[in-house]
């Protein structure tokens, strides 16, 4: 009696957690931003994966909507100076865009393996 193979893990899930989206299991960073080369563990070629600048645009985005509509409230409310809403806003800004970047990027190499993405080519 064989054992049934275990189901393969979410790519999303996966890269999210930083893993590689084929298995689950390797690293995919080998720094903060820097794609692994391969995947560690069943060798997956991350190098094909490249998004370019869509995971900044993602989080200007959405660290723009996290900043700027309780930075106009705190205006409206208090009228602070500038120094203030810089003292706020500065910190709170840096630390979003660090916080997501990494997902973001991770999520949309998922995206690229789940969708089989590629380069385009244009055969004559």
């Amino acid at each position: 009696m064989s054992l049934p193979e275990p189901a393969a893990p979410s790519p999303h899930r996966a890269a999210l957690k930083g893993r590689c989206p084929k298995c689950g299991e390797g690293r995919l960073y080998a720094g903060y931003l820097k794609l692994a080369p391969k995947c560690g563990s069943c060798g997956l070629d991350l190098t094909a994966y490249d998004q370019a600048d869509g995971p900044a645009v993602f989080v200007m985005f959405i660290v723009g909507f996290l900043v700027v509509i309780p930075a106009l409230a705190v205006e409206l409310a208090y009228r602070p100076p500038y120094w203030i809403h810089a003292a706020l806003w500065l910190p709170w800004t840096v630390a979003w865009a660090l916080a997501l970047l990494r997902p973001i990027k991770s999520w949309m190499v998922a995206q690229q393996f789940v969708h089989n993405a590629a380069e385009a080519s244009f055969k004559e």
